[in-house]
């Protein structure tokens, strides 16, 4: 198992968080979970994840600080899915900008989110 390849999710909702952490490792992966997105930075540097799933609105780092991190000052192209309430659309374009791979809106379907972590770690 110790090839299972590693995800961090940074949510800041707990029941959501443990509901993707059930859901992902049912798939075979390994999840790292952060509460907010200073945990998420230092999951991130520490675990060297295959894919990121982070929330726009977090405590202490937001998301989009999150994807700017991962990016620019660790320069890594490790994917990054990012969640965000519906109508935050300016949030959402500017995390494309920051360098995001994928965009899902809340409340989303946790099988639609196995899909797009399959799409994006083939």
């Amino acid at each position: 198992m110790s090839d299972a390849k590693k995800i961090v999710l940074a949510e800041d909702n707990s029941t959501l968080s443990l509901l993707l952490k059930f859901r992902l490792e049912k798939e075979g992966y390994k999840l790292l979970i952060a509460a907010d997105g200073k945990e998420a930075v230092a999951l991130i540097e520490q675990h060297d994840p295959e894919l990121i799933l982070t929330d726009i609105m977090m405590p202490f780092i937001s998301g989009l600080e999150v994807i700017s991190h991962v990016r620019n000052k660790l320069n890594l192209q490790t994917p990054i899915i990012v969640f965000s309430a519906a109508g935050q659309e300016e949030m959402v374009l500017k995390a494309f900008d920051l360098g995001a791979s994928d965009f899902m809106g809340k409340p989303f379907s946790p099988n639609e989110l196995v899909i797009r972590v399959k799409r994006l770690l083939r």
